[in-house]
Order: C-alpha cells, then structure tokens, then sequence
C-alpha cells in the first residue's frame, strides 16, 4: 500500500472524525460516546503533534498528543490518542504512525508519553508495547459505558531516551 505520514490540518477533520467514530463504535476505543466538534478537539490537542497517515487524498488513520496538565512542571508530558481507519488495521500502518508520532514528540520536548487503553483493546496495547511502551497498571471499573458496562483500562507509559534525561 501506497501511504505517507503527514501533518494533521482542519481540512482533514471530516476523515479524521470519522476515523474517530468508527473508534467509538467499537465500544472499547475510547469512552467517547460521541465525535466532538473540530473547534473542541482543536482546543484538547497539542498543536505540534498531530500526525495523519494517507493514501492519496484519503486519511486512512491519526494519532495526536493532548496535554495532561495545565501546571509547568508537566508541559513535557502528553496522553496519546492513535486510531486506524476500520479498513485498514492489521497492516502496520499504527505501529508507523505511533513511531512517527514519538519522534515527533521528542522533538517537541516531550519526555513522557502516556496511554489509558480500554482492557478488552488488546491489538492497542499490543502496539503500545511495540513502539516501547511499558504496562504501568490496570485501573479496575474506572469507567461505565452508556450500555452500562464497567471496564477496566490498562495505563501505559513510554518514557524517552533522547529528552528529559538529564
């Protein structure tokens, strides 16, 4: 297949939402049970770390950091969000994005890179893992679905080699 990783733009919403909503309907992507508007998910990411991977004119998935803190002492630590186009998963392209996107936040001064995956998301947790992030815990029944299942959700942390060493 014929991709390439490029920069996330406001022109890329409406595949990038969509994306997104296939996520959400899994029911084990994220606890979102709707797509936010543009302007809403604008404010919640950080502006240098938004990836997309295309074929063409067409976004086939996205990853991008949100901060976690609003206190100085946290601005190099970030939440990863990545999700692949329900066509397209269980070709690499995660494990090619999520590398793109650690480079890309190292050398936006991120020291600390953090996941919360739903348990049940095994292939997330799988690609976490191969682009070196380390299992932290299990969060147990940390929050219920609207269908009003409970589930757990394993946290994961890939702390850099190259930023935030000394």
């Amino acid at each position: 297949m014929d991709y390439k990783i490029d920069e996330m733009t406001p022109l890329d919403w409406e595949q990038v939402s969509s994306i997104y909503f296939e996520g959400i309907k899994t029911g084990k992507a994220t606890f979102q049970t709707e797509v936010p508007t543009w302007e809403d998910w604008n404010k919640g990411h950080v502006d240098s770390c938004r990836l997309v991977v295309r074929s063409g004119n067409n976004v086939l998935g996205w990853g991008a950091l949100s901060p976690t803190s609003s206190r100085c002492v946290y601005i190099g630590v970030a939440e990863v969000s990545i999700y692949i186009g329900e066509n397209y998963r269980g070709r690499g392209l995660g494990k090619v994005l999520l590398t793109n996107l650690i480079k890309l936040s190292e050398e936006n001064g991120f020291w600390t890179l953090q996941s919360g995956i739903i348990k049940e998301n095994i292939p997330s947790v799988v690609l976490h893992e191969k682009c070196g992030f380390r299992k932290l815990g299990v969060r147990e029944r940390v929050a219920k679905m609207s269908n009003g299942k409970w589930h757990d959700v394993v946290l994961m942390e890939r702390r850099s080699t190259l930023v935030g060493t000394n």
